[in-house]
């Protein structure tokens, strides 16, 4: 179970684990300060912290082609280049990347699976994709063309346009290796 939104301290952090929660995750205040993601990793471990990374595509007339790092719920552009940023957030102890593609986020048209590729070819701790899920076919090529480690999703579930079981036999099927129920959880 892991929680985020308006995490700003270790202390914070503390709290929240003790409240029942694995893992926290972090992403405007690890921009801000950096030194929060060595902090809390040393205090909890690893596996605790999940920095989360809302990265936009450059524009075409941006100097160089890539990525940038968004904070504030992906309104502010902070100039970091999403890829250096994810090994930075690896060298400093994180244990997982969120990735979100603002420019996917909302469109059900796929994740982007460049950006995804991109991180997950850069660090070597797990990277969950997010922003763009539409059809199972997506979550596949971001777990396979993407080197995602996990995809999320919201609104397919939310509004029950997937099933979540569907979905795990379509991956299953296509030869990726997911937990399936044995019994149904009431």
């Amino acid at each position: 179970f892991t929680v985020g939104g308006g995490i700003r301290t270790v202390d914070d952090m503390r709290a929240i684990l003790l409240a029942g929660a694995d893992k926290v995750s972090i992403n405007s205040a690890a921009v801000q300060n950096p030194n929060l993601i060595s902090d809390a990793a040393q205090r909890f471990g690893s596996q605790c912290i999940v920095v989360a990374i809302d990265a936009r595509r450059r524009s075409a007339q941006a100097a160089s082609a890539g990525w940038e790092v968004f904070v504030s719920g992906g309104r502010k552009n902070t100039g970091l280049d999403a890829v250096a940023w994810a090994r930075e957030v690896e060298r400093c102890g994180a244990g997982e990347i969120l990735l979100t593609s603002m420019d996917g986020d909302g469109t059900k048209e796929g994740y982007d699976v460049a950006l995804t590729r991109a991180i997950s070819d850069a660090v070597n701790i797990p990277v969950i994709a997010s922003g763009g899920a539409g059809v199972p076919e997506h979550f596949l090529q971001a777990l396979t063309d993407g080197g995602a480690a996990a995809a999320l999703a919201a609104s397919l579930f939310h509004f029950r346009q997937l099933s979540i079981l569907d979905l795990k036999r379509y991956l299953l099927d296509s030869g990726v290796p997911i937990r399936i129920p044995v019994a149904k959880i009431s």
